[in-house]
Parts: C-alpha cells; sequence; structure tokens
C-alpha cells in the first residue's frame, strides 16, 4: 500500500489500518461479550482473533476500493 509522511515520521499505511480495525474489534466485542457469557462462543480467544482479521480484511478493502 505505501507509507504516510506526518511531519517527517513514515507511518505504513497498514498500522493505520490495523489500530481503526482494533477500535472497530473494541466496538464489536461489546456486543460479542454477552455471547460469550451465556455460552454460545466456545473459544472467545480464538473467536476474537478471527473477527480481527476479518475487520482487518474489511478496512483493507475499503482503503483499497477508495483510493481507486
Amino acid at each position: 500500500m505505501g507509507e504516510l509522511n506526518l511531519y517527517g515520521v513514515y507511518v505504513p499505511i497498514l498500522l493505520i489500518q490495523s489500530i481503526l480495525a482494533y477500535v472497530l474489534l473494541k466496538i464489536v466485542m461489546m456486543g460479542t461479550d454477552r455471547l460469550v457469557d451465556q455460552g454460545w462462543i466456545a473459544w472467545p480467544g480464538i473467536f476474537n482473533l478471527c473477527l480481527y482479521i476479518v475487520l482487518l480484511f474489511l478496512v483493507h478493502w475499503l482503503f483499497i476500493l477508495y483510493a481507486i
């Protein structure tokens, strides 16, 4: 993707995307924590990791879509 120059500091675009995906993950986890408490999700650690990867893919896809 590239990098962004902020006052002489190069920030990778993937870092920005991963931070945005993490913020979205925290918002989504507010809703999925109820499912974990009720026992609907067996392994919450693996579930949250997969959810983060899906959100990172969606954020990356949106960055690519709007870059064109």
